[in-house]
């Protein structure tokens, strides 16, 4: 090749394409957010018990297998629709098993007083009561979510607790299961959403004592309206 001779042009380089910063991909986030959405319209539209991945999935527009994927249950895609930090039933298998390891033999016979701190302590926790707050308040004025609150207090926060109380699903163990929701929904609702004093200002340890051995006698005790009528009769005496 003489110098007179053309040369080829060099190829430019290929400009590296933008970057993507840390976090979810845009896709990503637009998918969660449809299904989060669709979610919420169907929780609202059939309660929690009537809401299926499969017609949340078709109105979302998205495979049932990727809501699966990204949130796993259908307590954990409420929670995630819902907003709320934890998911309960977990909460409370976490501090119940945590409770039952430490205590051992003497864990059933505490159980109310556990399950009452704990609930205390998440109620403690900013996000937490923020959450709880708002579905209480929405329950307190609309019919829907009162449905949707029922249905998923019914079917994850009570088949949770009898599972690991022990209580059964029969219908004794679901009876008890509910006197335990009306203690500690009412000490919420009046705790934190009335601010009835001096119940508001009281601390944990306070409520703890006072509440529950009541909590404990839902769980275990003798609740038959005998054993009501024993106790009337005692105290006259």
């Amino acid at each position: 090749m003489t110098t007179d001779e053309a040369r080829p042009e060099p190829r430019p380089e290929p400009r590296p394409g933008p970057r993507r910063g840390p976090g979810r991909r845009a896709g990503e986030s637009r998918t969660r957010e449809a299904i989060l959405d669709a979610a919420r319209r169907r929780f609202g539209e059939q309660g929690y018990d009537g809401a299926t991945i499969r017609g949340i999935a078709a109105d979302a527009g998205v495979n049932p297998a990727l809501v699966h994927h990204f949130y796993g249950t259908k307590e954990r895609l409420f929670a995630a629709a819902m907003r709320l930090p934890v998911v309960p039933s977990e909460m409370l298998a976490l501090a119940l098993g945590a409770e039952r390891d430490r205590l051992g033999g003497d864990f059933e016979g505490r159980l109310g007083e556990i399950l009452v701190e704990a609930l205390l302590r998440a109620w403690d926790m900013v996000d937490v009561r923020a959450a709880f707050l708002g579905l209480l308040r929405s329950a307190a004025t609309t019919e829907q979510a009162m449905v949707m609150l029922r249905e998923f207090v019914t079917s994850t926060i009570l088949a949770g607790l009898s599972q690991v109380t022990g209580l059964g699903d029969d219908a004794e163990g679901r009876y008890r299961a509910t006197l335990v929701a009306s203690q500690v929904v009412g000490l919420g609702f009046a705790r934190y959403v009335l601010g009835l004093e001096p119940l508001a200002a009281a601390s944990s340890e306070d409520l703890v004592a006072a509440i529950g051995p009541t909590v404990q006698r839902y769980l275990t005790g003798d609740i038959s309206p005998a054993a009501l009528s024993s106790s009337r009769r005692n105290r006259r005496r």
